[in-house]
Parts: C-alpha cells; structure tokens; sequence
C-alpha cells in the first residue's frame, strides 16, 4: 500500500468537490505507475455510471490497451459500490485500497460485496486519509443539505 496514491485519490475529490460532484477519486496503479486517474463527474456528464472508480478504470485499459487489469491496485477515496465492485471483477483488478468505509451500505450488502471480491480473488483492505475523506464528503453533503432546505 502506497500512501502517495490515495493522496493523489484524494486531490482527485478535492477536484470533483469544488466541480459540485460528490467528492470521490480513484487511481489504478500498474508495476508503481499511474495508468489511469478518475473523479465522479455523473452530474456534469449527466451520466450515473460517470464514478471515480469506472473512469479510471477506462482510462487504465485504454492506457494497457486491454479490458484486462491484471495485478493492478485501484486506490479510491471511498469504499466501491456495487456497480464499481462489478467493474473491478470485470476488469479483473486484483487490490482494492480504500479510505472511507461506506456507510450507505447494508450489513447484507457489505457481507454479499465482501463474497463477491473473495470469489474472484480481489484483495481489499481499508488504507490511508481516511480522515480527510470523511471530511470532504461530509462537507459535501452538508452544503448539499442546507442548498435543498
């Protein structure tokens, strides 16, 4: 685990926060170098598959021209949904480091997620900054509050 890549995950949801996005990032990393970067643009893009986790995703497999991310480690900012848990399998990634642990989640939800990630042998484990992401995406969602009051 690398703390340099989650803070360039994190500078990634410092750029989608002030763009309005929920501020989240995502680096896929191959052999120590940065194949693919990704921040949520869903409202800009008006595109509910536009997360951090699947733009860079696309960026790496365009980077390795393969859909296949063998041995590569995705650092997101905050624990994948379903949808980019589904695009990880797929992609065949093999670590997941993540900051924040979800808090949208269900028990049953985090307990299917976890048999799905050790069916297809991704490895996944809580890393850095987890501080500073629960910071930004509870700000986020604070201003979101008091804007639709």
């Amino acid at each position: 685990m690398n703390n340099d890549y989650m803070k360039e995950a994190y500078q990634l949801a410092q750029k989608a926060f002030k763009k309005k996005e929920v501020p989240i990032g995502a680096i896929v990393v191959n052999n120590n170098k940065i194949i693919g970067k990704g921040y949520n643009s869903v409202e800009r893009n008006k595109d509910c598959t536009k997360h951090a986790e699947i733009i860079a995703i696309q960026q790496a497999q365009k980077k390795l021209k393969n859909w296949r991310l063998n041995n590569c480690t995705l650092y997101v900012t905050l624990h994948p949904c379903l949808m980019c848990i589904g695009a990880i399998i797929q992609s065949r990634i093999s670590h997941v480091v993540y900051a924040v642990e979800s808090n949208y989640l269900t028990d049953s939800e985090k307990e299917y997620i976890d048999l799905l990630l050790k069916t297809h042998n991704v490895d996944i484990q809580k890393g850095s900054m987890g501080e500073e992401n629960k910071k930004i995406l509870g700000t986020f969602f604070k201003k979101k509050r008091i804007q639709s009051s």
